[in-house]
Order: C-alpha cells, then structure tokens, then sequence
C-alpha cells in the first residue's frame, strides 16, 4: 500500500517523513522542478509561537511549542535557539505594551540589556520585549535537509507531474497549499512580500520585529550578512512581483531599526499566497482521497510538524483497520 503525498513544500515533506517514519510507503507528486518552490520559498523560518500568539488563536501556540524541537531532530545544526526580540520607536511604545498584553513567554528589556544582547542596536532603543524560549532556521536549507531525511526514509519522489487522483494509492495526503483555494471550502489566499537585503554594516544575530502603526516588519538573519525582511499580509490572490508601496513600506522600516540598512543591497525580491481560513488557523481537513493539510496561512514552519503528526497517525489508523478487515 502507498500514501501519495501531493505537495513539496514544508507541509508535504514534513508530511512524508511523518509518514515514512511509521513504515508507510510515501511516494510525493510534486507539479514544479523541484521541491519548495511555492510558499514554502519565501517564508521566514521562525518558530515563534509565543510571538505568533499576538494575532492568532491559542492553539497555535500550543501547537508550535514542540516545533523547534521537532526540526531540530529532524535536520539536525539549523535550529537556532537565541530567542526573538520586539521593538518600537518611541511614539509606538503603546503597540509594544499591547503587544506585551496579548503574549507571555516574554521579559522586559532596558535600554542596557537590550545593547548587551544586539550590539548593534546599542542607544537605539529605550525599551523592548525578550522571548528567550523562540527559534529560527532557513527555510531553503531546511526543505533540502528535510527532503534528504525523506529519500533516506525511503520516500520516492515524482516532479514535474500532475497525477491524476484515478491512480491506485491507499489514500492521499493534499499538502498543494494555494492550489487548494476552490478545493477547499473556506480557503482564502493572503498575499505575502518579502525581500533580501545584504550588508556587512548590520550584525543581528536573531528575529527583530518592529512594531508599527502601519508596516511592521521582521528582520531575519541568514548569515553572511544577509537578512530577509517581511511580510506583508495582503487579502489577494495576486502572485505578481513586489509592489513599489511595499518596497518603500519594509525598507523605511528597516531604516528606522537600524539606518546602516540604507547602503544595504537588495538581493531579492519575492512575493507568494498563503492560503488560510477565516481564523487563519491551519489544520487537518477530510477529503475524498484522503486527508488536507491545508490553511498554513503564515505558520508553514512553526506548525506543519504537528499536523504531518497527526495526519500520519490519521492514515496509519486507517490502513491498519483496512489491513484488519481483510486479514
């Protein structure tokens, strides 16, 4: 028997290594070249439960805490555990107090400690919240780690191809993500921009989120001096490139955190749809074939884990329960 896996992004490889690791034959249909070509792409990689709590439900927080854990088991030496910190200006300390009151995990810094802990934000901030217990990876090296992890598990993989849903698998894992939208009833596609900047002038070493009335951003170290800047959260369909208010939007802020990016070089650009339902939590969705992994809205990385999980459970129960009937 073979579970058909539709999808190569973070959801379907964390689905298929779920899957592999209970001795079900996986085989992933990837319609793109290669894997994590979609959503998966762009996203931020942080495992940021305590943060996400802000503007999400409560079981995305319980959801995501093992979620560091999990990846760092998984492709051991990309995890890296030194926390996220969040800021605003002056004029915006409101919106980090109210930040502050949706979200624990957190301790308050002074303007000393909040030097010690990112040198180069020393004398530009009086005031600031610390999540020591929240992660981050990279996500395109965390895919091809996790997709190593898969072949060596024994999960075959098919690209660049549509298979059709008449062939004779046991049951299939949807994991296509916006392809979904119009499959699955209640999804929605929410844009999101993002872009690359590189510069040896700025020396974060974790996730710096900058409140603000109107743009926040995040700022995410890559190394090398690189550092991926995100995300908007737009109600559209539209995959085309950046838009110029965007760009303006995330490189003004990003000036305002630390103005050394103003001689930063933009690397790349990139925008994708992340699909999501009305509460914007993801989860676990009965089909005809089989089961959905649908609505990752922006929690690819922080919650694919605990719904490959649960998935795998989901089909394993089901394949033994058939095997039993015919035995």
């Amino acid at each position: 028997m073979t579970v058909r896996v539709k999808g190569a992004g973070v959801a379907g490889l964390a689905a298929a290594v779920e899957l592999a690791r209970k001795d079900i034959r996986v085989e992933v249909v990837e319609m793109r070249r290669d894997i994590g070509l979609g959503a998966s792409h762009w996203a931020g990689g942080m495992l940021a439960p305590y943060c996400e709590r802000e503007a999400a439900e409560e079981i995305v927080l319980i959801s995501g805490l093992s979620a560091a854990d999990w990846w760092e088991e998984a492709v051991p030496g990309l995890v890296s555990r030194r926390g996220t910190l969040v800021l605003a200006n002056p004029r915006d300390l409101p919106d980090l107090k109210r930040f502050a009151s949706r979200t624990r995990g957190h301790r308050w810094l002074d303007e000393a400690e909040l030097g010690a802990l990112e040198p180069g934000l020393a004398g530009r901030f009086d005031t600031g919240l610390f999540f020591t217990d929240e992660a981050h990876l990279d996500p395109r090296k965390a895919l091809r780690g996790l997709y190593e992890v898969a072949r060596q598990l024994g999960v075959s993989f098919r690209f660049g191809e549509d298979v059709s849903d008449t062939e004779d698998y046991s049951a299939t894992v949807d994991c296509t993500g916006p392809q979904a939208i119009g499959e699955i009833e209640g999804l929605r596609g929410v844009r999101g921009e993002m872009l690359y900047l590189e510069t040896s002038e700025v020396t974060l070493s974790r996730p710096v989120r900058l409140l603000h009335p109107r743009h926040p951003i995040y700022v995410v170290p890559r190394g090398n001096g690189r550092f991926m800047l995100g995300a908007t959260m737009i109600e559209a369909e539209d995959d085309g490139p950046i838009t110029a208010r965007t760009m303006m939007e995330l490189l003004n802020t990003a000036y305002a955190l630390d103005p050394a990016f103003a001689e930063a070089r933009i690397v790349e650009t990139g925008t994708g749809i992340r699909p999501a339902f009305s509460d914007n939590v993801p989860r676990v969705v009965e089909t005809k074939q089989g089961l959905a992994l649908a609505g990752m809205h922006r929690h690819g990385f922080l919650l694919a884990p605990g719904l490959a999980r649960e998935a795998a459970e989901r089909i394993a129960g089901r394949l033994n329960a058939a095997q039993r009937r015919s035995a």
